[in-house]
C-alpha cells in the first residue's frame, strides 16, 4: 500500500545537475562542451532566434499577402469596479475623471466598465461599453450607468445636410456636359457652314 512516508519519484524523473567548468575529470572537458573559439564559445556570445549571419532572415525573404486584422482592432480601456470605490458616492465617473485619478491612460477607442469586485456606494458612470455583472452592480448599489453615443463624424453630417439639396458635384458635372454640348454644337455649324461653301 502506497503511504506518504514511502512515496519515490519515477525512475528518470530526475537528472545529475551538469557541472561546467569543472576541469577535464568533470565529464564535460576542458571547453564544458562549447568548442573552440567562436561566438558561441563567449561569455554573452548568445544569438538570437531566426538571426542568419547577417544575411537576409527566412522571415524577411518570404512575401506577406493576405488580410491582417489588426489594423482594424478597437482597444478599451478596462475600468472594473474595484477602481471606482476610489470616488465617493454620487460622482459623476467619466472619461475625463478617470484620466485625472490615472485609472485609465493612453489612446483608445473607448471605456469598458467590468464587473471584477463589488461596488460599495452608488456612482454616475459614463462608458462606452459595460459587461451585464458590472452594470447589475452598479444599479444595485443605488448607481447608474448611461453609455457614451458615438460621435457622428464631421464629413458624414456635412453629407446628410446636402442630402436634400443637390449636391455640388452634380452641379458642376451638369456645368461641364453644357460646356461639352454647346462646342459640339458650334463645330456641327463650321462643317455645314464650310459645306455650303
Amino acid at each position: 500500500m502506497m503511504r506518504l512516508h514511502n512515496l519515490q519519484l519515477r525512475p528518470g524523473s530526475r537528472h545529475r545537475v551538469k557541472r561546467l567548468g569543472c576541469g577535464e575529470s568533470s565529464g564535460h572537458g576542458k571547453t564544458s562542451g562549447k568548442g573552440h573559439k567562436g561566438q558561441k564559445a563567449r561569455s554573452g556570445g548568445s544569438i538570437r532566434l531566426g538571426f542568419e549571419g547577417g544575411q537576409m532572415p527566412l522571415i524577411r525573404r518570404l512575401p506577406k499577402r493576405g488580410f491582417n486584422n489588426a489594423a482594424f482592432h478597437k482597444q478599451y480601456a478596462i475600468v472594473n469596479l474595484d477602481d471606482l470605490n476610489a470616488f465617493k458616492a454620487g460622482t459623476a465617473v467619466n472619461e475625463q475623471l478617470l484620466r485625472e485619478s490615472k485609472l485609465v491612460r493612453g489612446d483608445f477607442v473607448g471605456i469598458k466598465i467590468l464587473g471584477d469586485g463589488e461596488l460599495k456606494h452608488g456612482l454616475k458612470v459614463e462608458a462606452d461599453k459595460v459587461s451585464a455583472s458590472a452594470r447589475e452592480k452598479i444599479e444595485k448599489a443605488g448607481g447608474t450607468i448611461t453609455l457614451r453615443q458615438k460621435a457622428e463624424r464631421p464629413h458624414a453630417a456635412a453629407a446628410s445636410e446636402a442630402s436634400p439639396e443637390k449636391p455640388a458635384g452634380d452641379a458642376a458635372s451638369e456645368g461641364t456636359r453644357k460646356k461639352k454640348s454647346s462646342k459640339k454644337t458650334s463645330a456641327k455649324a463650321k462643317k455645314k457652314a464650310s459645306r455650303e461653301s
